[in-house]
């Protein structure tokens, strides 16, 4: 690549099921086209965050937020470093900030959509794509503000070995809940229970699922849903009275152009549950409450935070359906860059 241009991945059309290679496609731009205006600043790239929610994204319908278009820079977080500012910039160059610059390797961004990070101690800025930004955000507000765990209440995990799932389940142990994981491989089921200290981790594909869960779960109190779909009835089977129902995300169906609806609902009327939907953008005043709290556990190890990262913005668009397939293990994220590369360019 030549040294006066940059890299950017671009919605090329919308998928009606399956994310296909030819979804996506790179664009080669050059420097001169950005334009570093009053209150901005260029930043490098250096990691971009892969989110179940970025399928939604390429819906075009209405939705907490506005689809991609057609043509446009692929939506996503990410980290960078500043390499220059426009006049009156809060931000320095050298400054690490992350912001939604998307699937590009250097983006011009108003101040006002960045945040400069500092990794407190025992955490590094990789944790701001993971347990220390949305990721544990979900987490924590879903669990504690929607959930409302209570010790020694039976949580129930689904998407368990993934980012948010993983976070779910040990924030879980630490309110003092009796936690079941649900995962899609024995592996991931060992490292659920050996590494993050889950009571039981049960795999959806075995032939026995629907027994182990009855057997191991009981009744629960609270389940906190990532993939909606067939787990999702089941535990609508299961519920003790007052349950709560955390709707976090419907993996199972995001690529299914007519997914199906619910039929175990009326247990909700019998067991006087609730089954709540949320965005973890409601809660933005409360996140440095968050932020403290996890970033406590990162130091002192009682939370375990796992990455599963691909290198090069390029593999970006095959990366991204791996959420679906369930081939990632931890936090899924693409290594971009590894420091600025130059001062300026503008």
């Amino acid at each position: 690549m030549s040294p006066n241009t940059f890299k950017q991945v671009v919605l090329r059309e919308r998928p009606v099921a399956d994310i296909l290679p030819d979804t996506f496609e790179s664009k080669t731009k050059a420097f001169d086209e950005l334009h570093v205006g009053k209150s901005q600043a260029l930043v490098q790239v250096t990691y971009i965050s892969l989110d179940p929610a970025m399928r939604g994204w390429l819906r075009d319908v209405r939705s907490y937020v506005p689809p991609v278009k057609i043509g446009e820079v692929m939506r996503s977080g990410g980290l960078g470093v500043v390499v220059s500012v426009g006049e009156g910039s809060k931000f320095q160059k050298g400054d690490l900030v992350q912001g939604r610059f998307g699937w590009t390797e250097y983006a011009v961004a108003d101040d006002e959509s960045m945040e400069k990070i500092s990794p407190p101690p025992g955490t590094t800025s990789l944790d701001f794509l993971n347990t220390l930004g949305m990721t544990g955000m979900t987490a924590y507000f879903g669990l504690h503000d929607v959930g409302q765990l209570k010790a020694g209440e039976t949580l129930v995990v689904s998407g368990a070995a993934g980012a948010v799932g993983a976070l779910v389940c040990q924030l879980g142990k630490q309110a003092g809940a009796r936690v079941i994981g649900i995962a899609g491989t024995s592996d991931k089921c060992a490292w659920l229970e050996s590494d993050l200290g889950v009571d039981k981790a049960l795999n959806y594909k075995s032939p026995t699922f629907r027994e182990d869960f009855a057997k191991a779960v009981g009744y629960l109190d609270v389940y906190f849903d990532n993939v909606g779909g067939d787990i999702l009835e089941l535990a609508l089977s299961r519920l003790n009275q007052n349950a709560r129902i955390v709707l976090c995300g419907g993996i199972s169906a995001y690529n299914d152009p007519q997914p199906k609806g619910l039929k175990g609902y009326l247990t909700l009327i019998a067991q006087r549950a609730k089954m709540q939907g949320f965005i973890v953008f409601d809660y933005v005043d409360q996140y440095p409450v968050a932020v403290k709290k996890i970033a406590a556990g990162l130091a002192d190890g009682s939370i375990k935070s796992k990455f599963h990262i691909v290198e090069g913005l390029q593999n970006a668009p095959s990366a991204l359906p791996m959420l679906f397939s369930g081939a990632n293990v931890g936090k899924l994220v693409v290594k971009v860059s590894d420091e600025p590369s130059m001062s300026s360019k503008l």
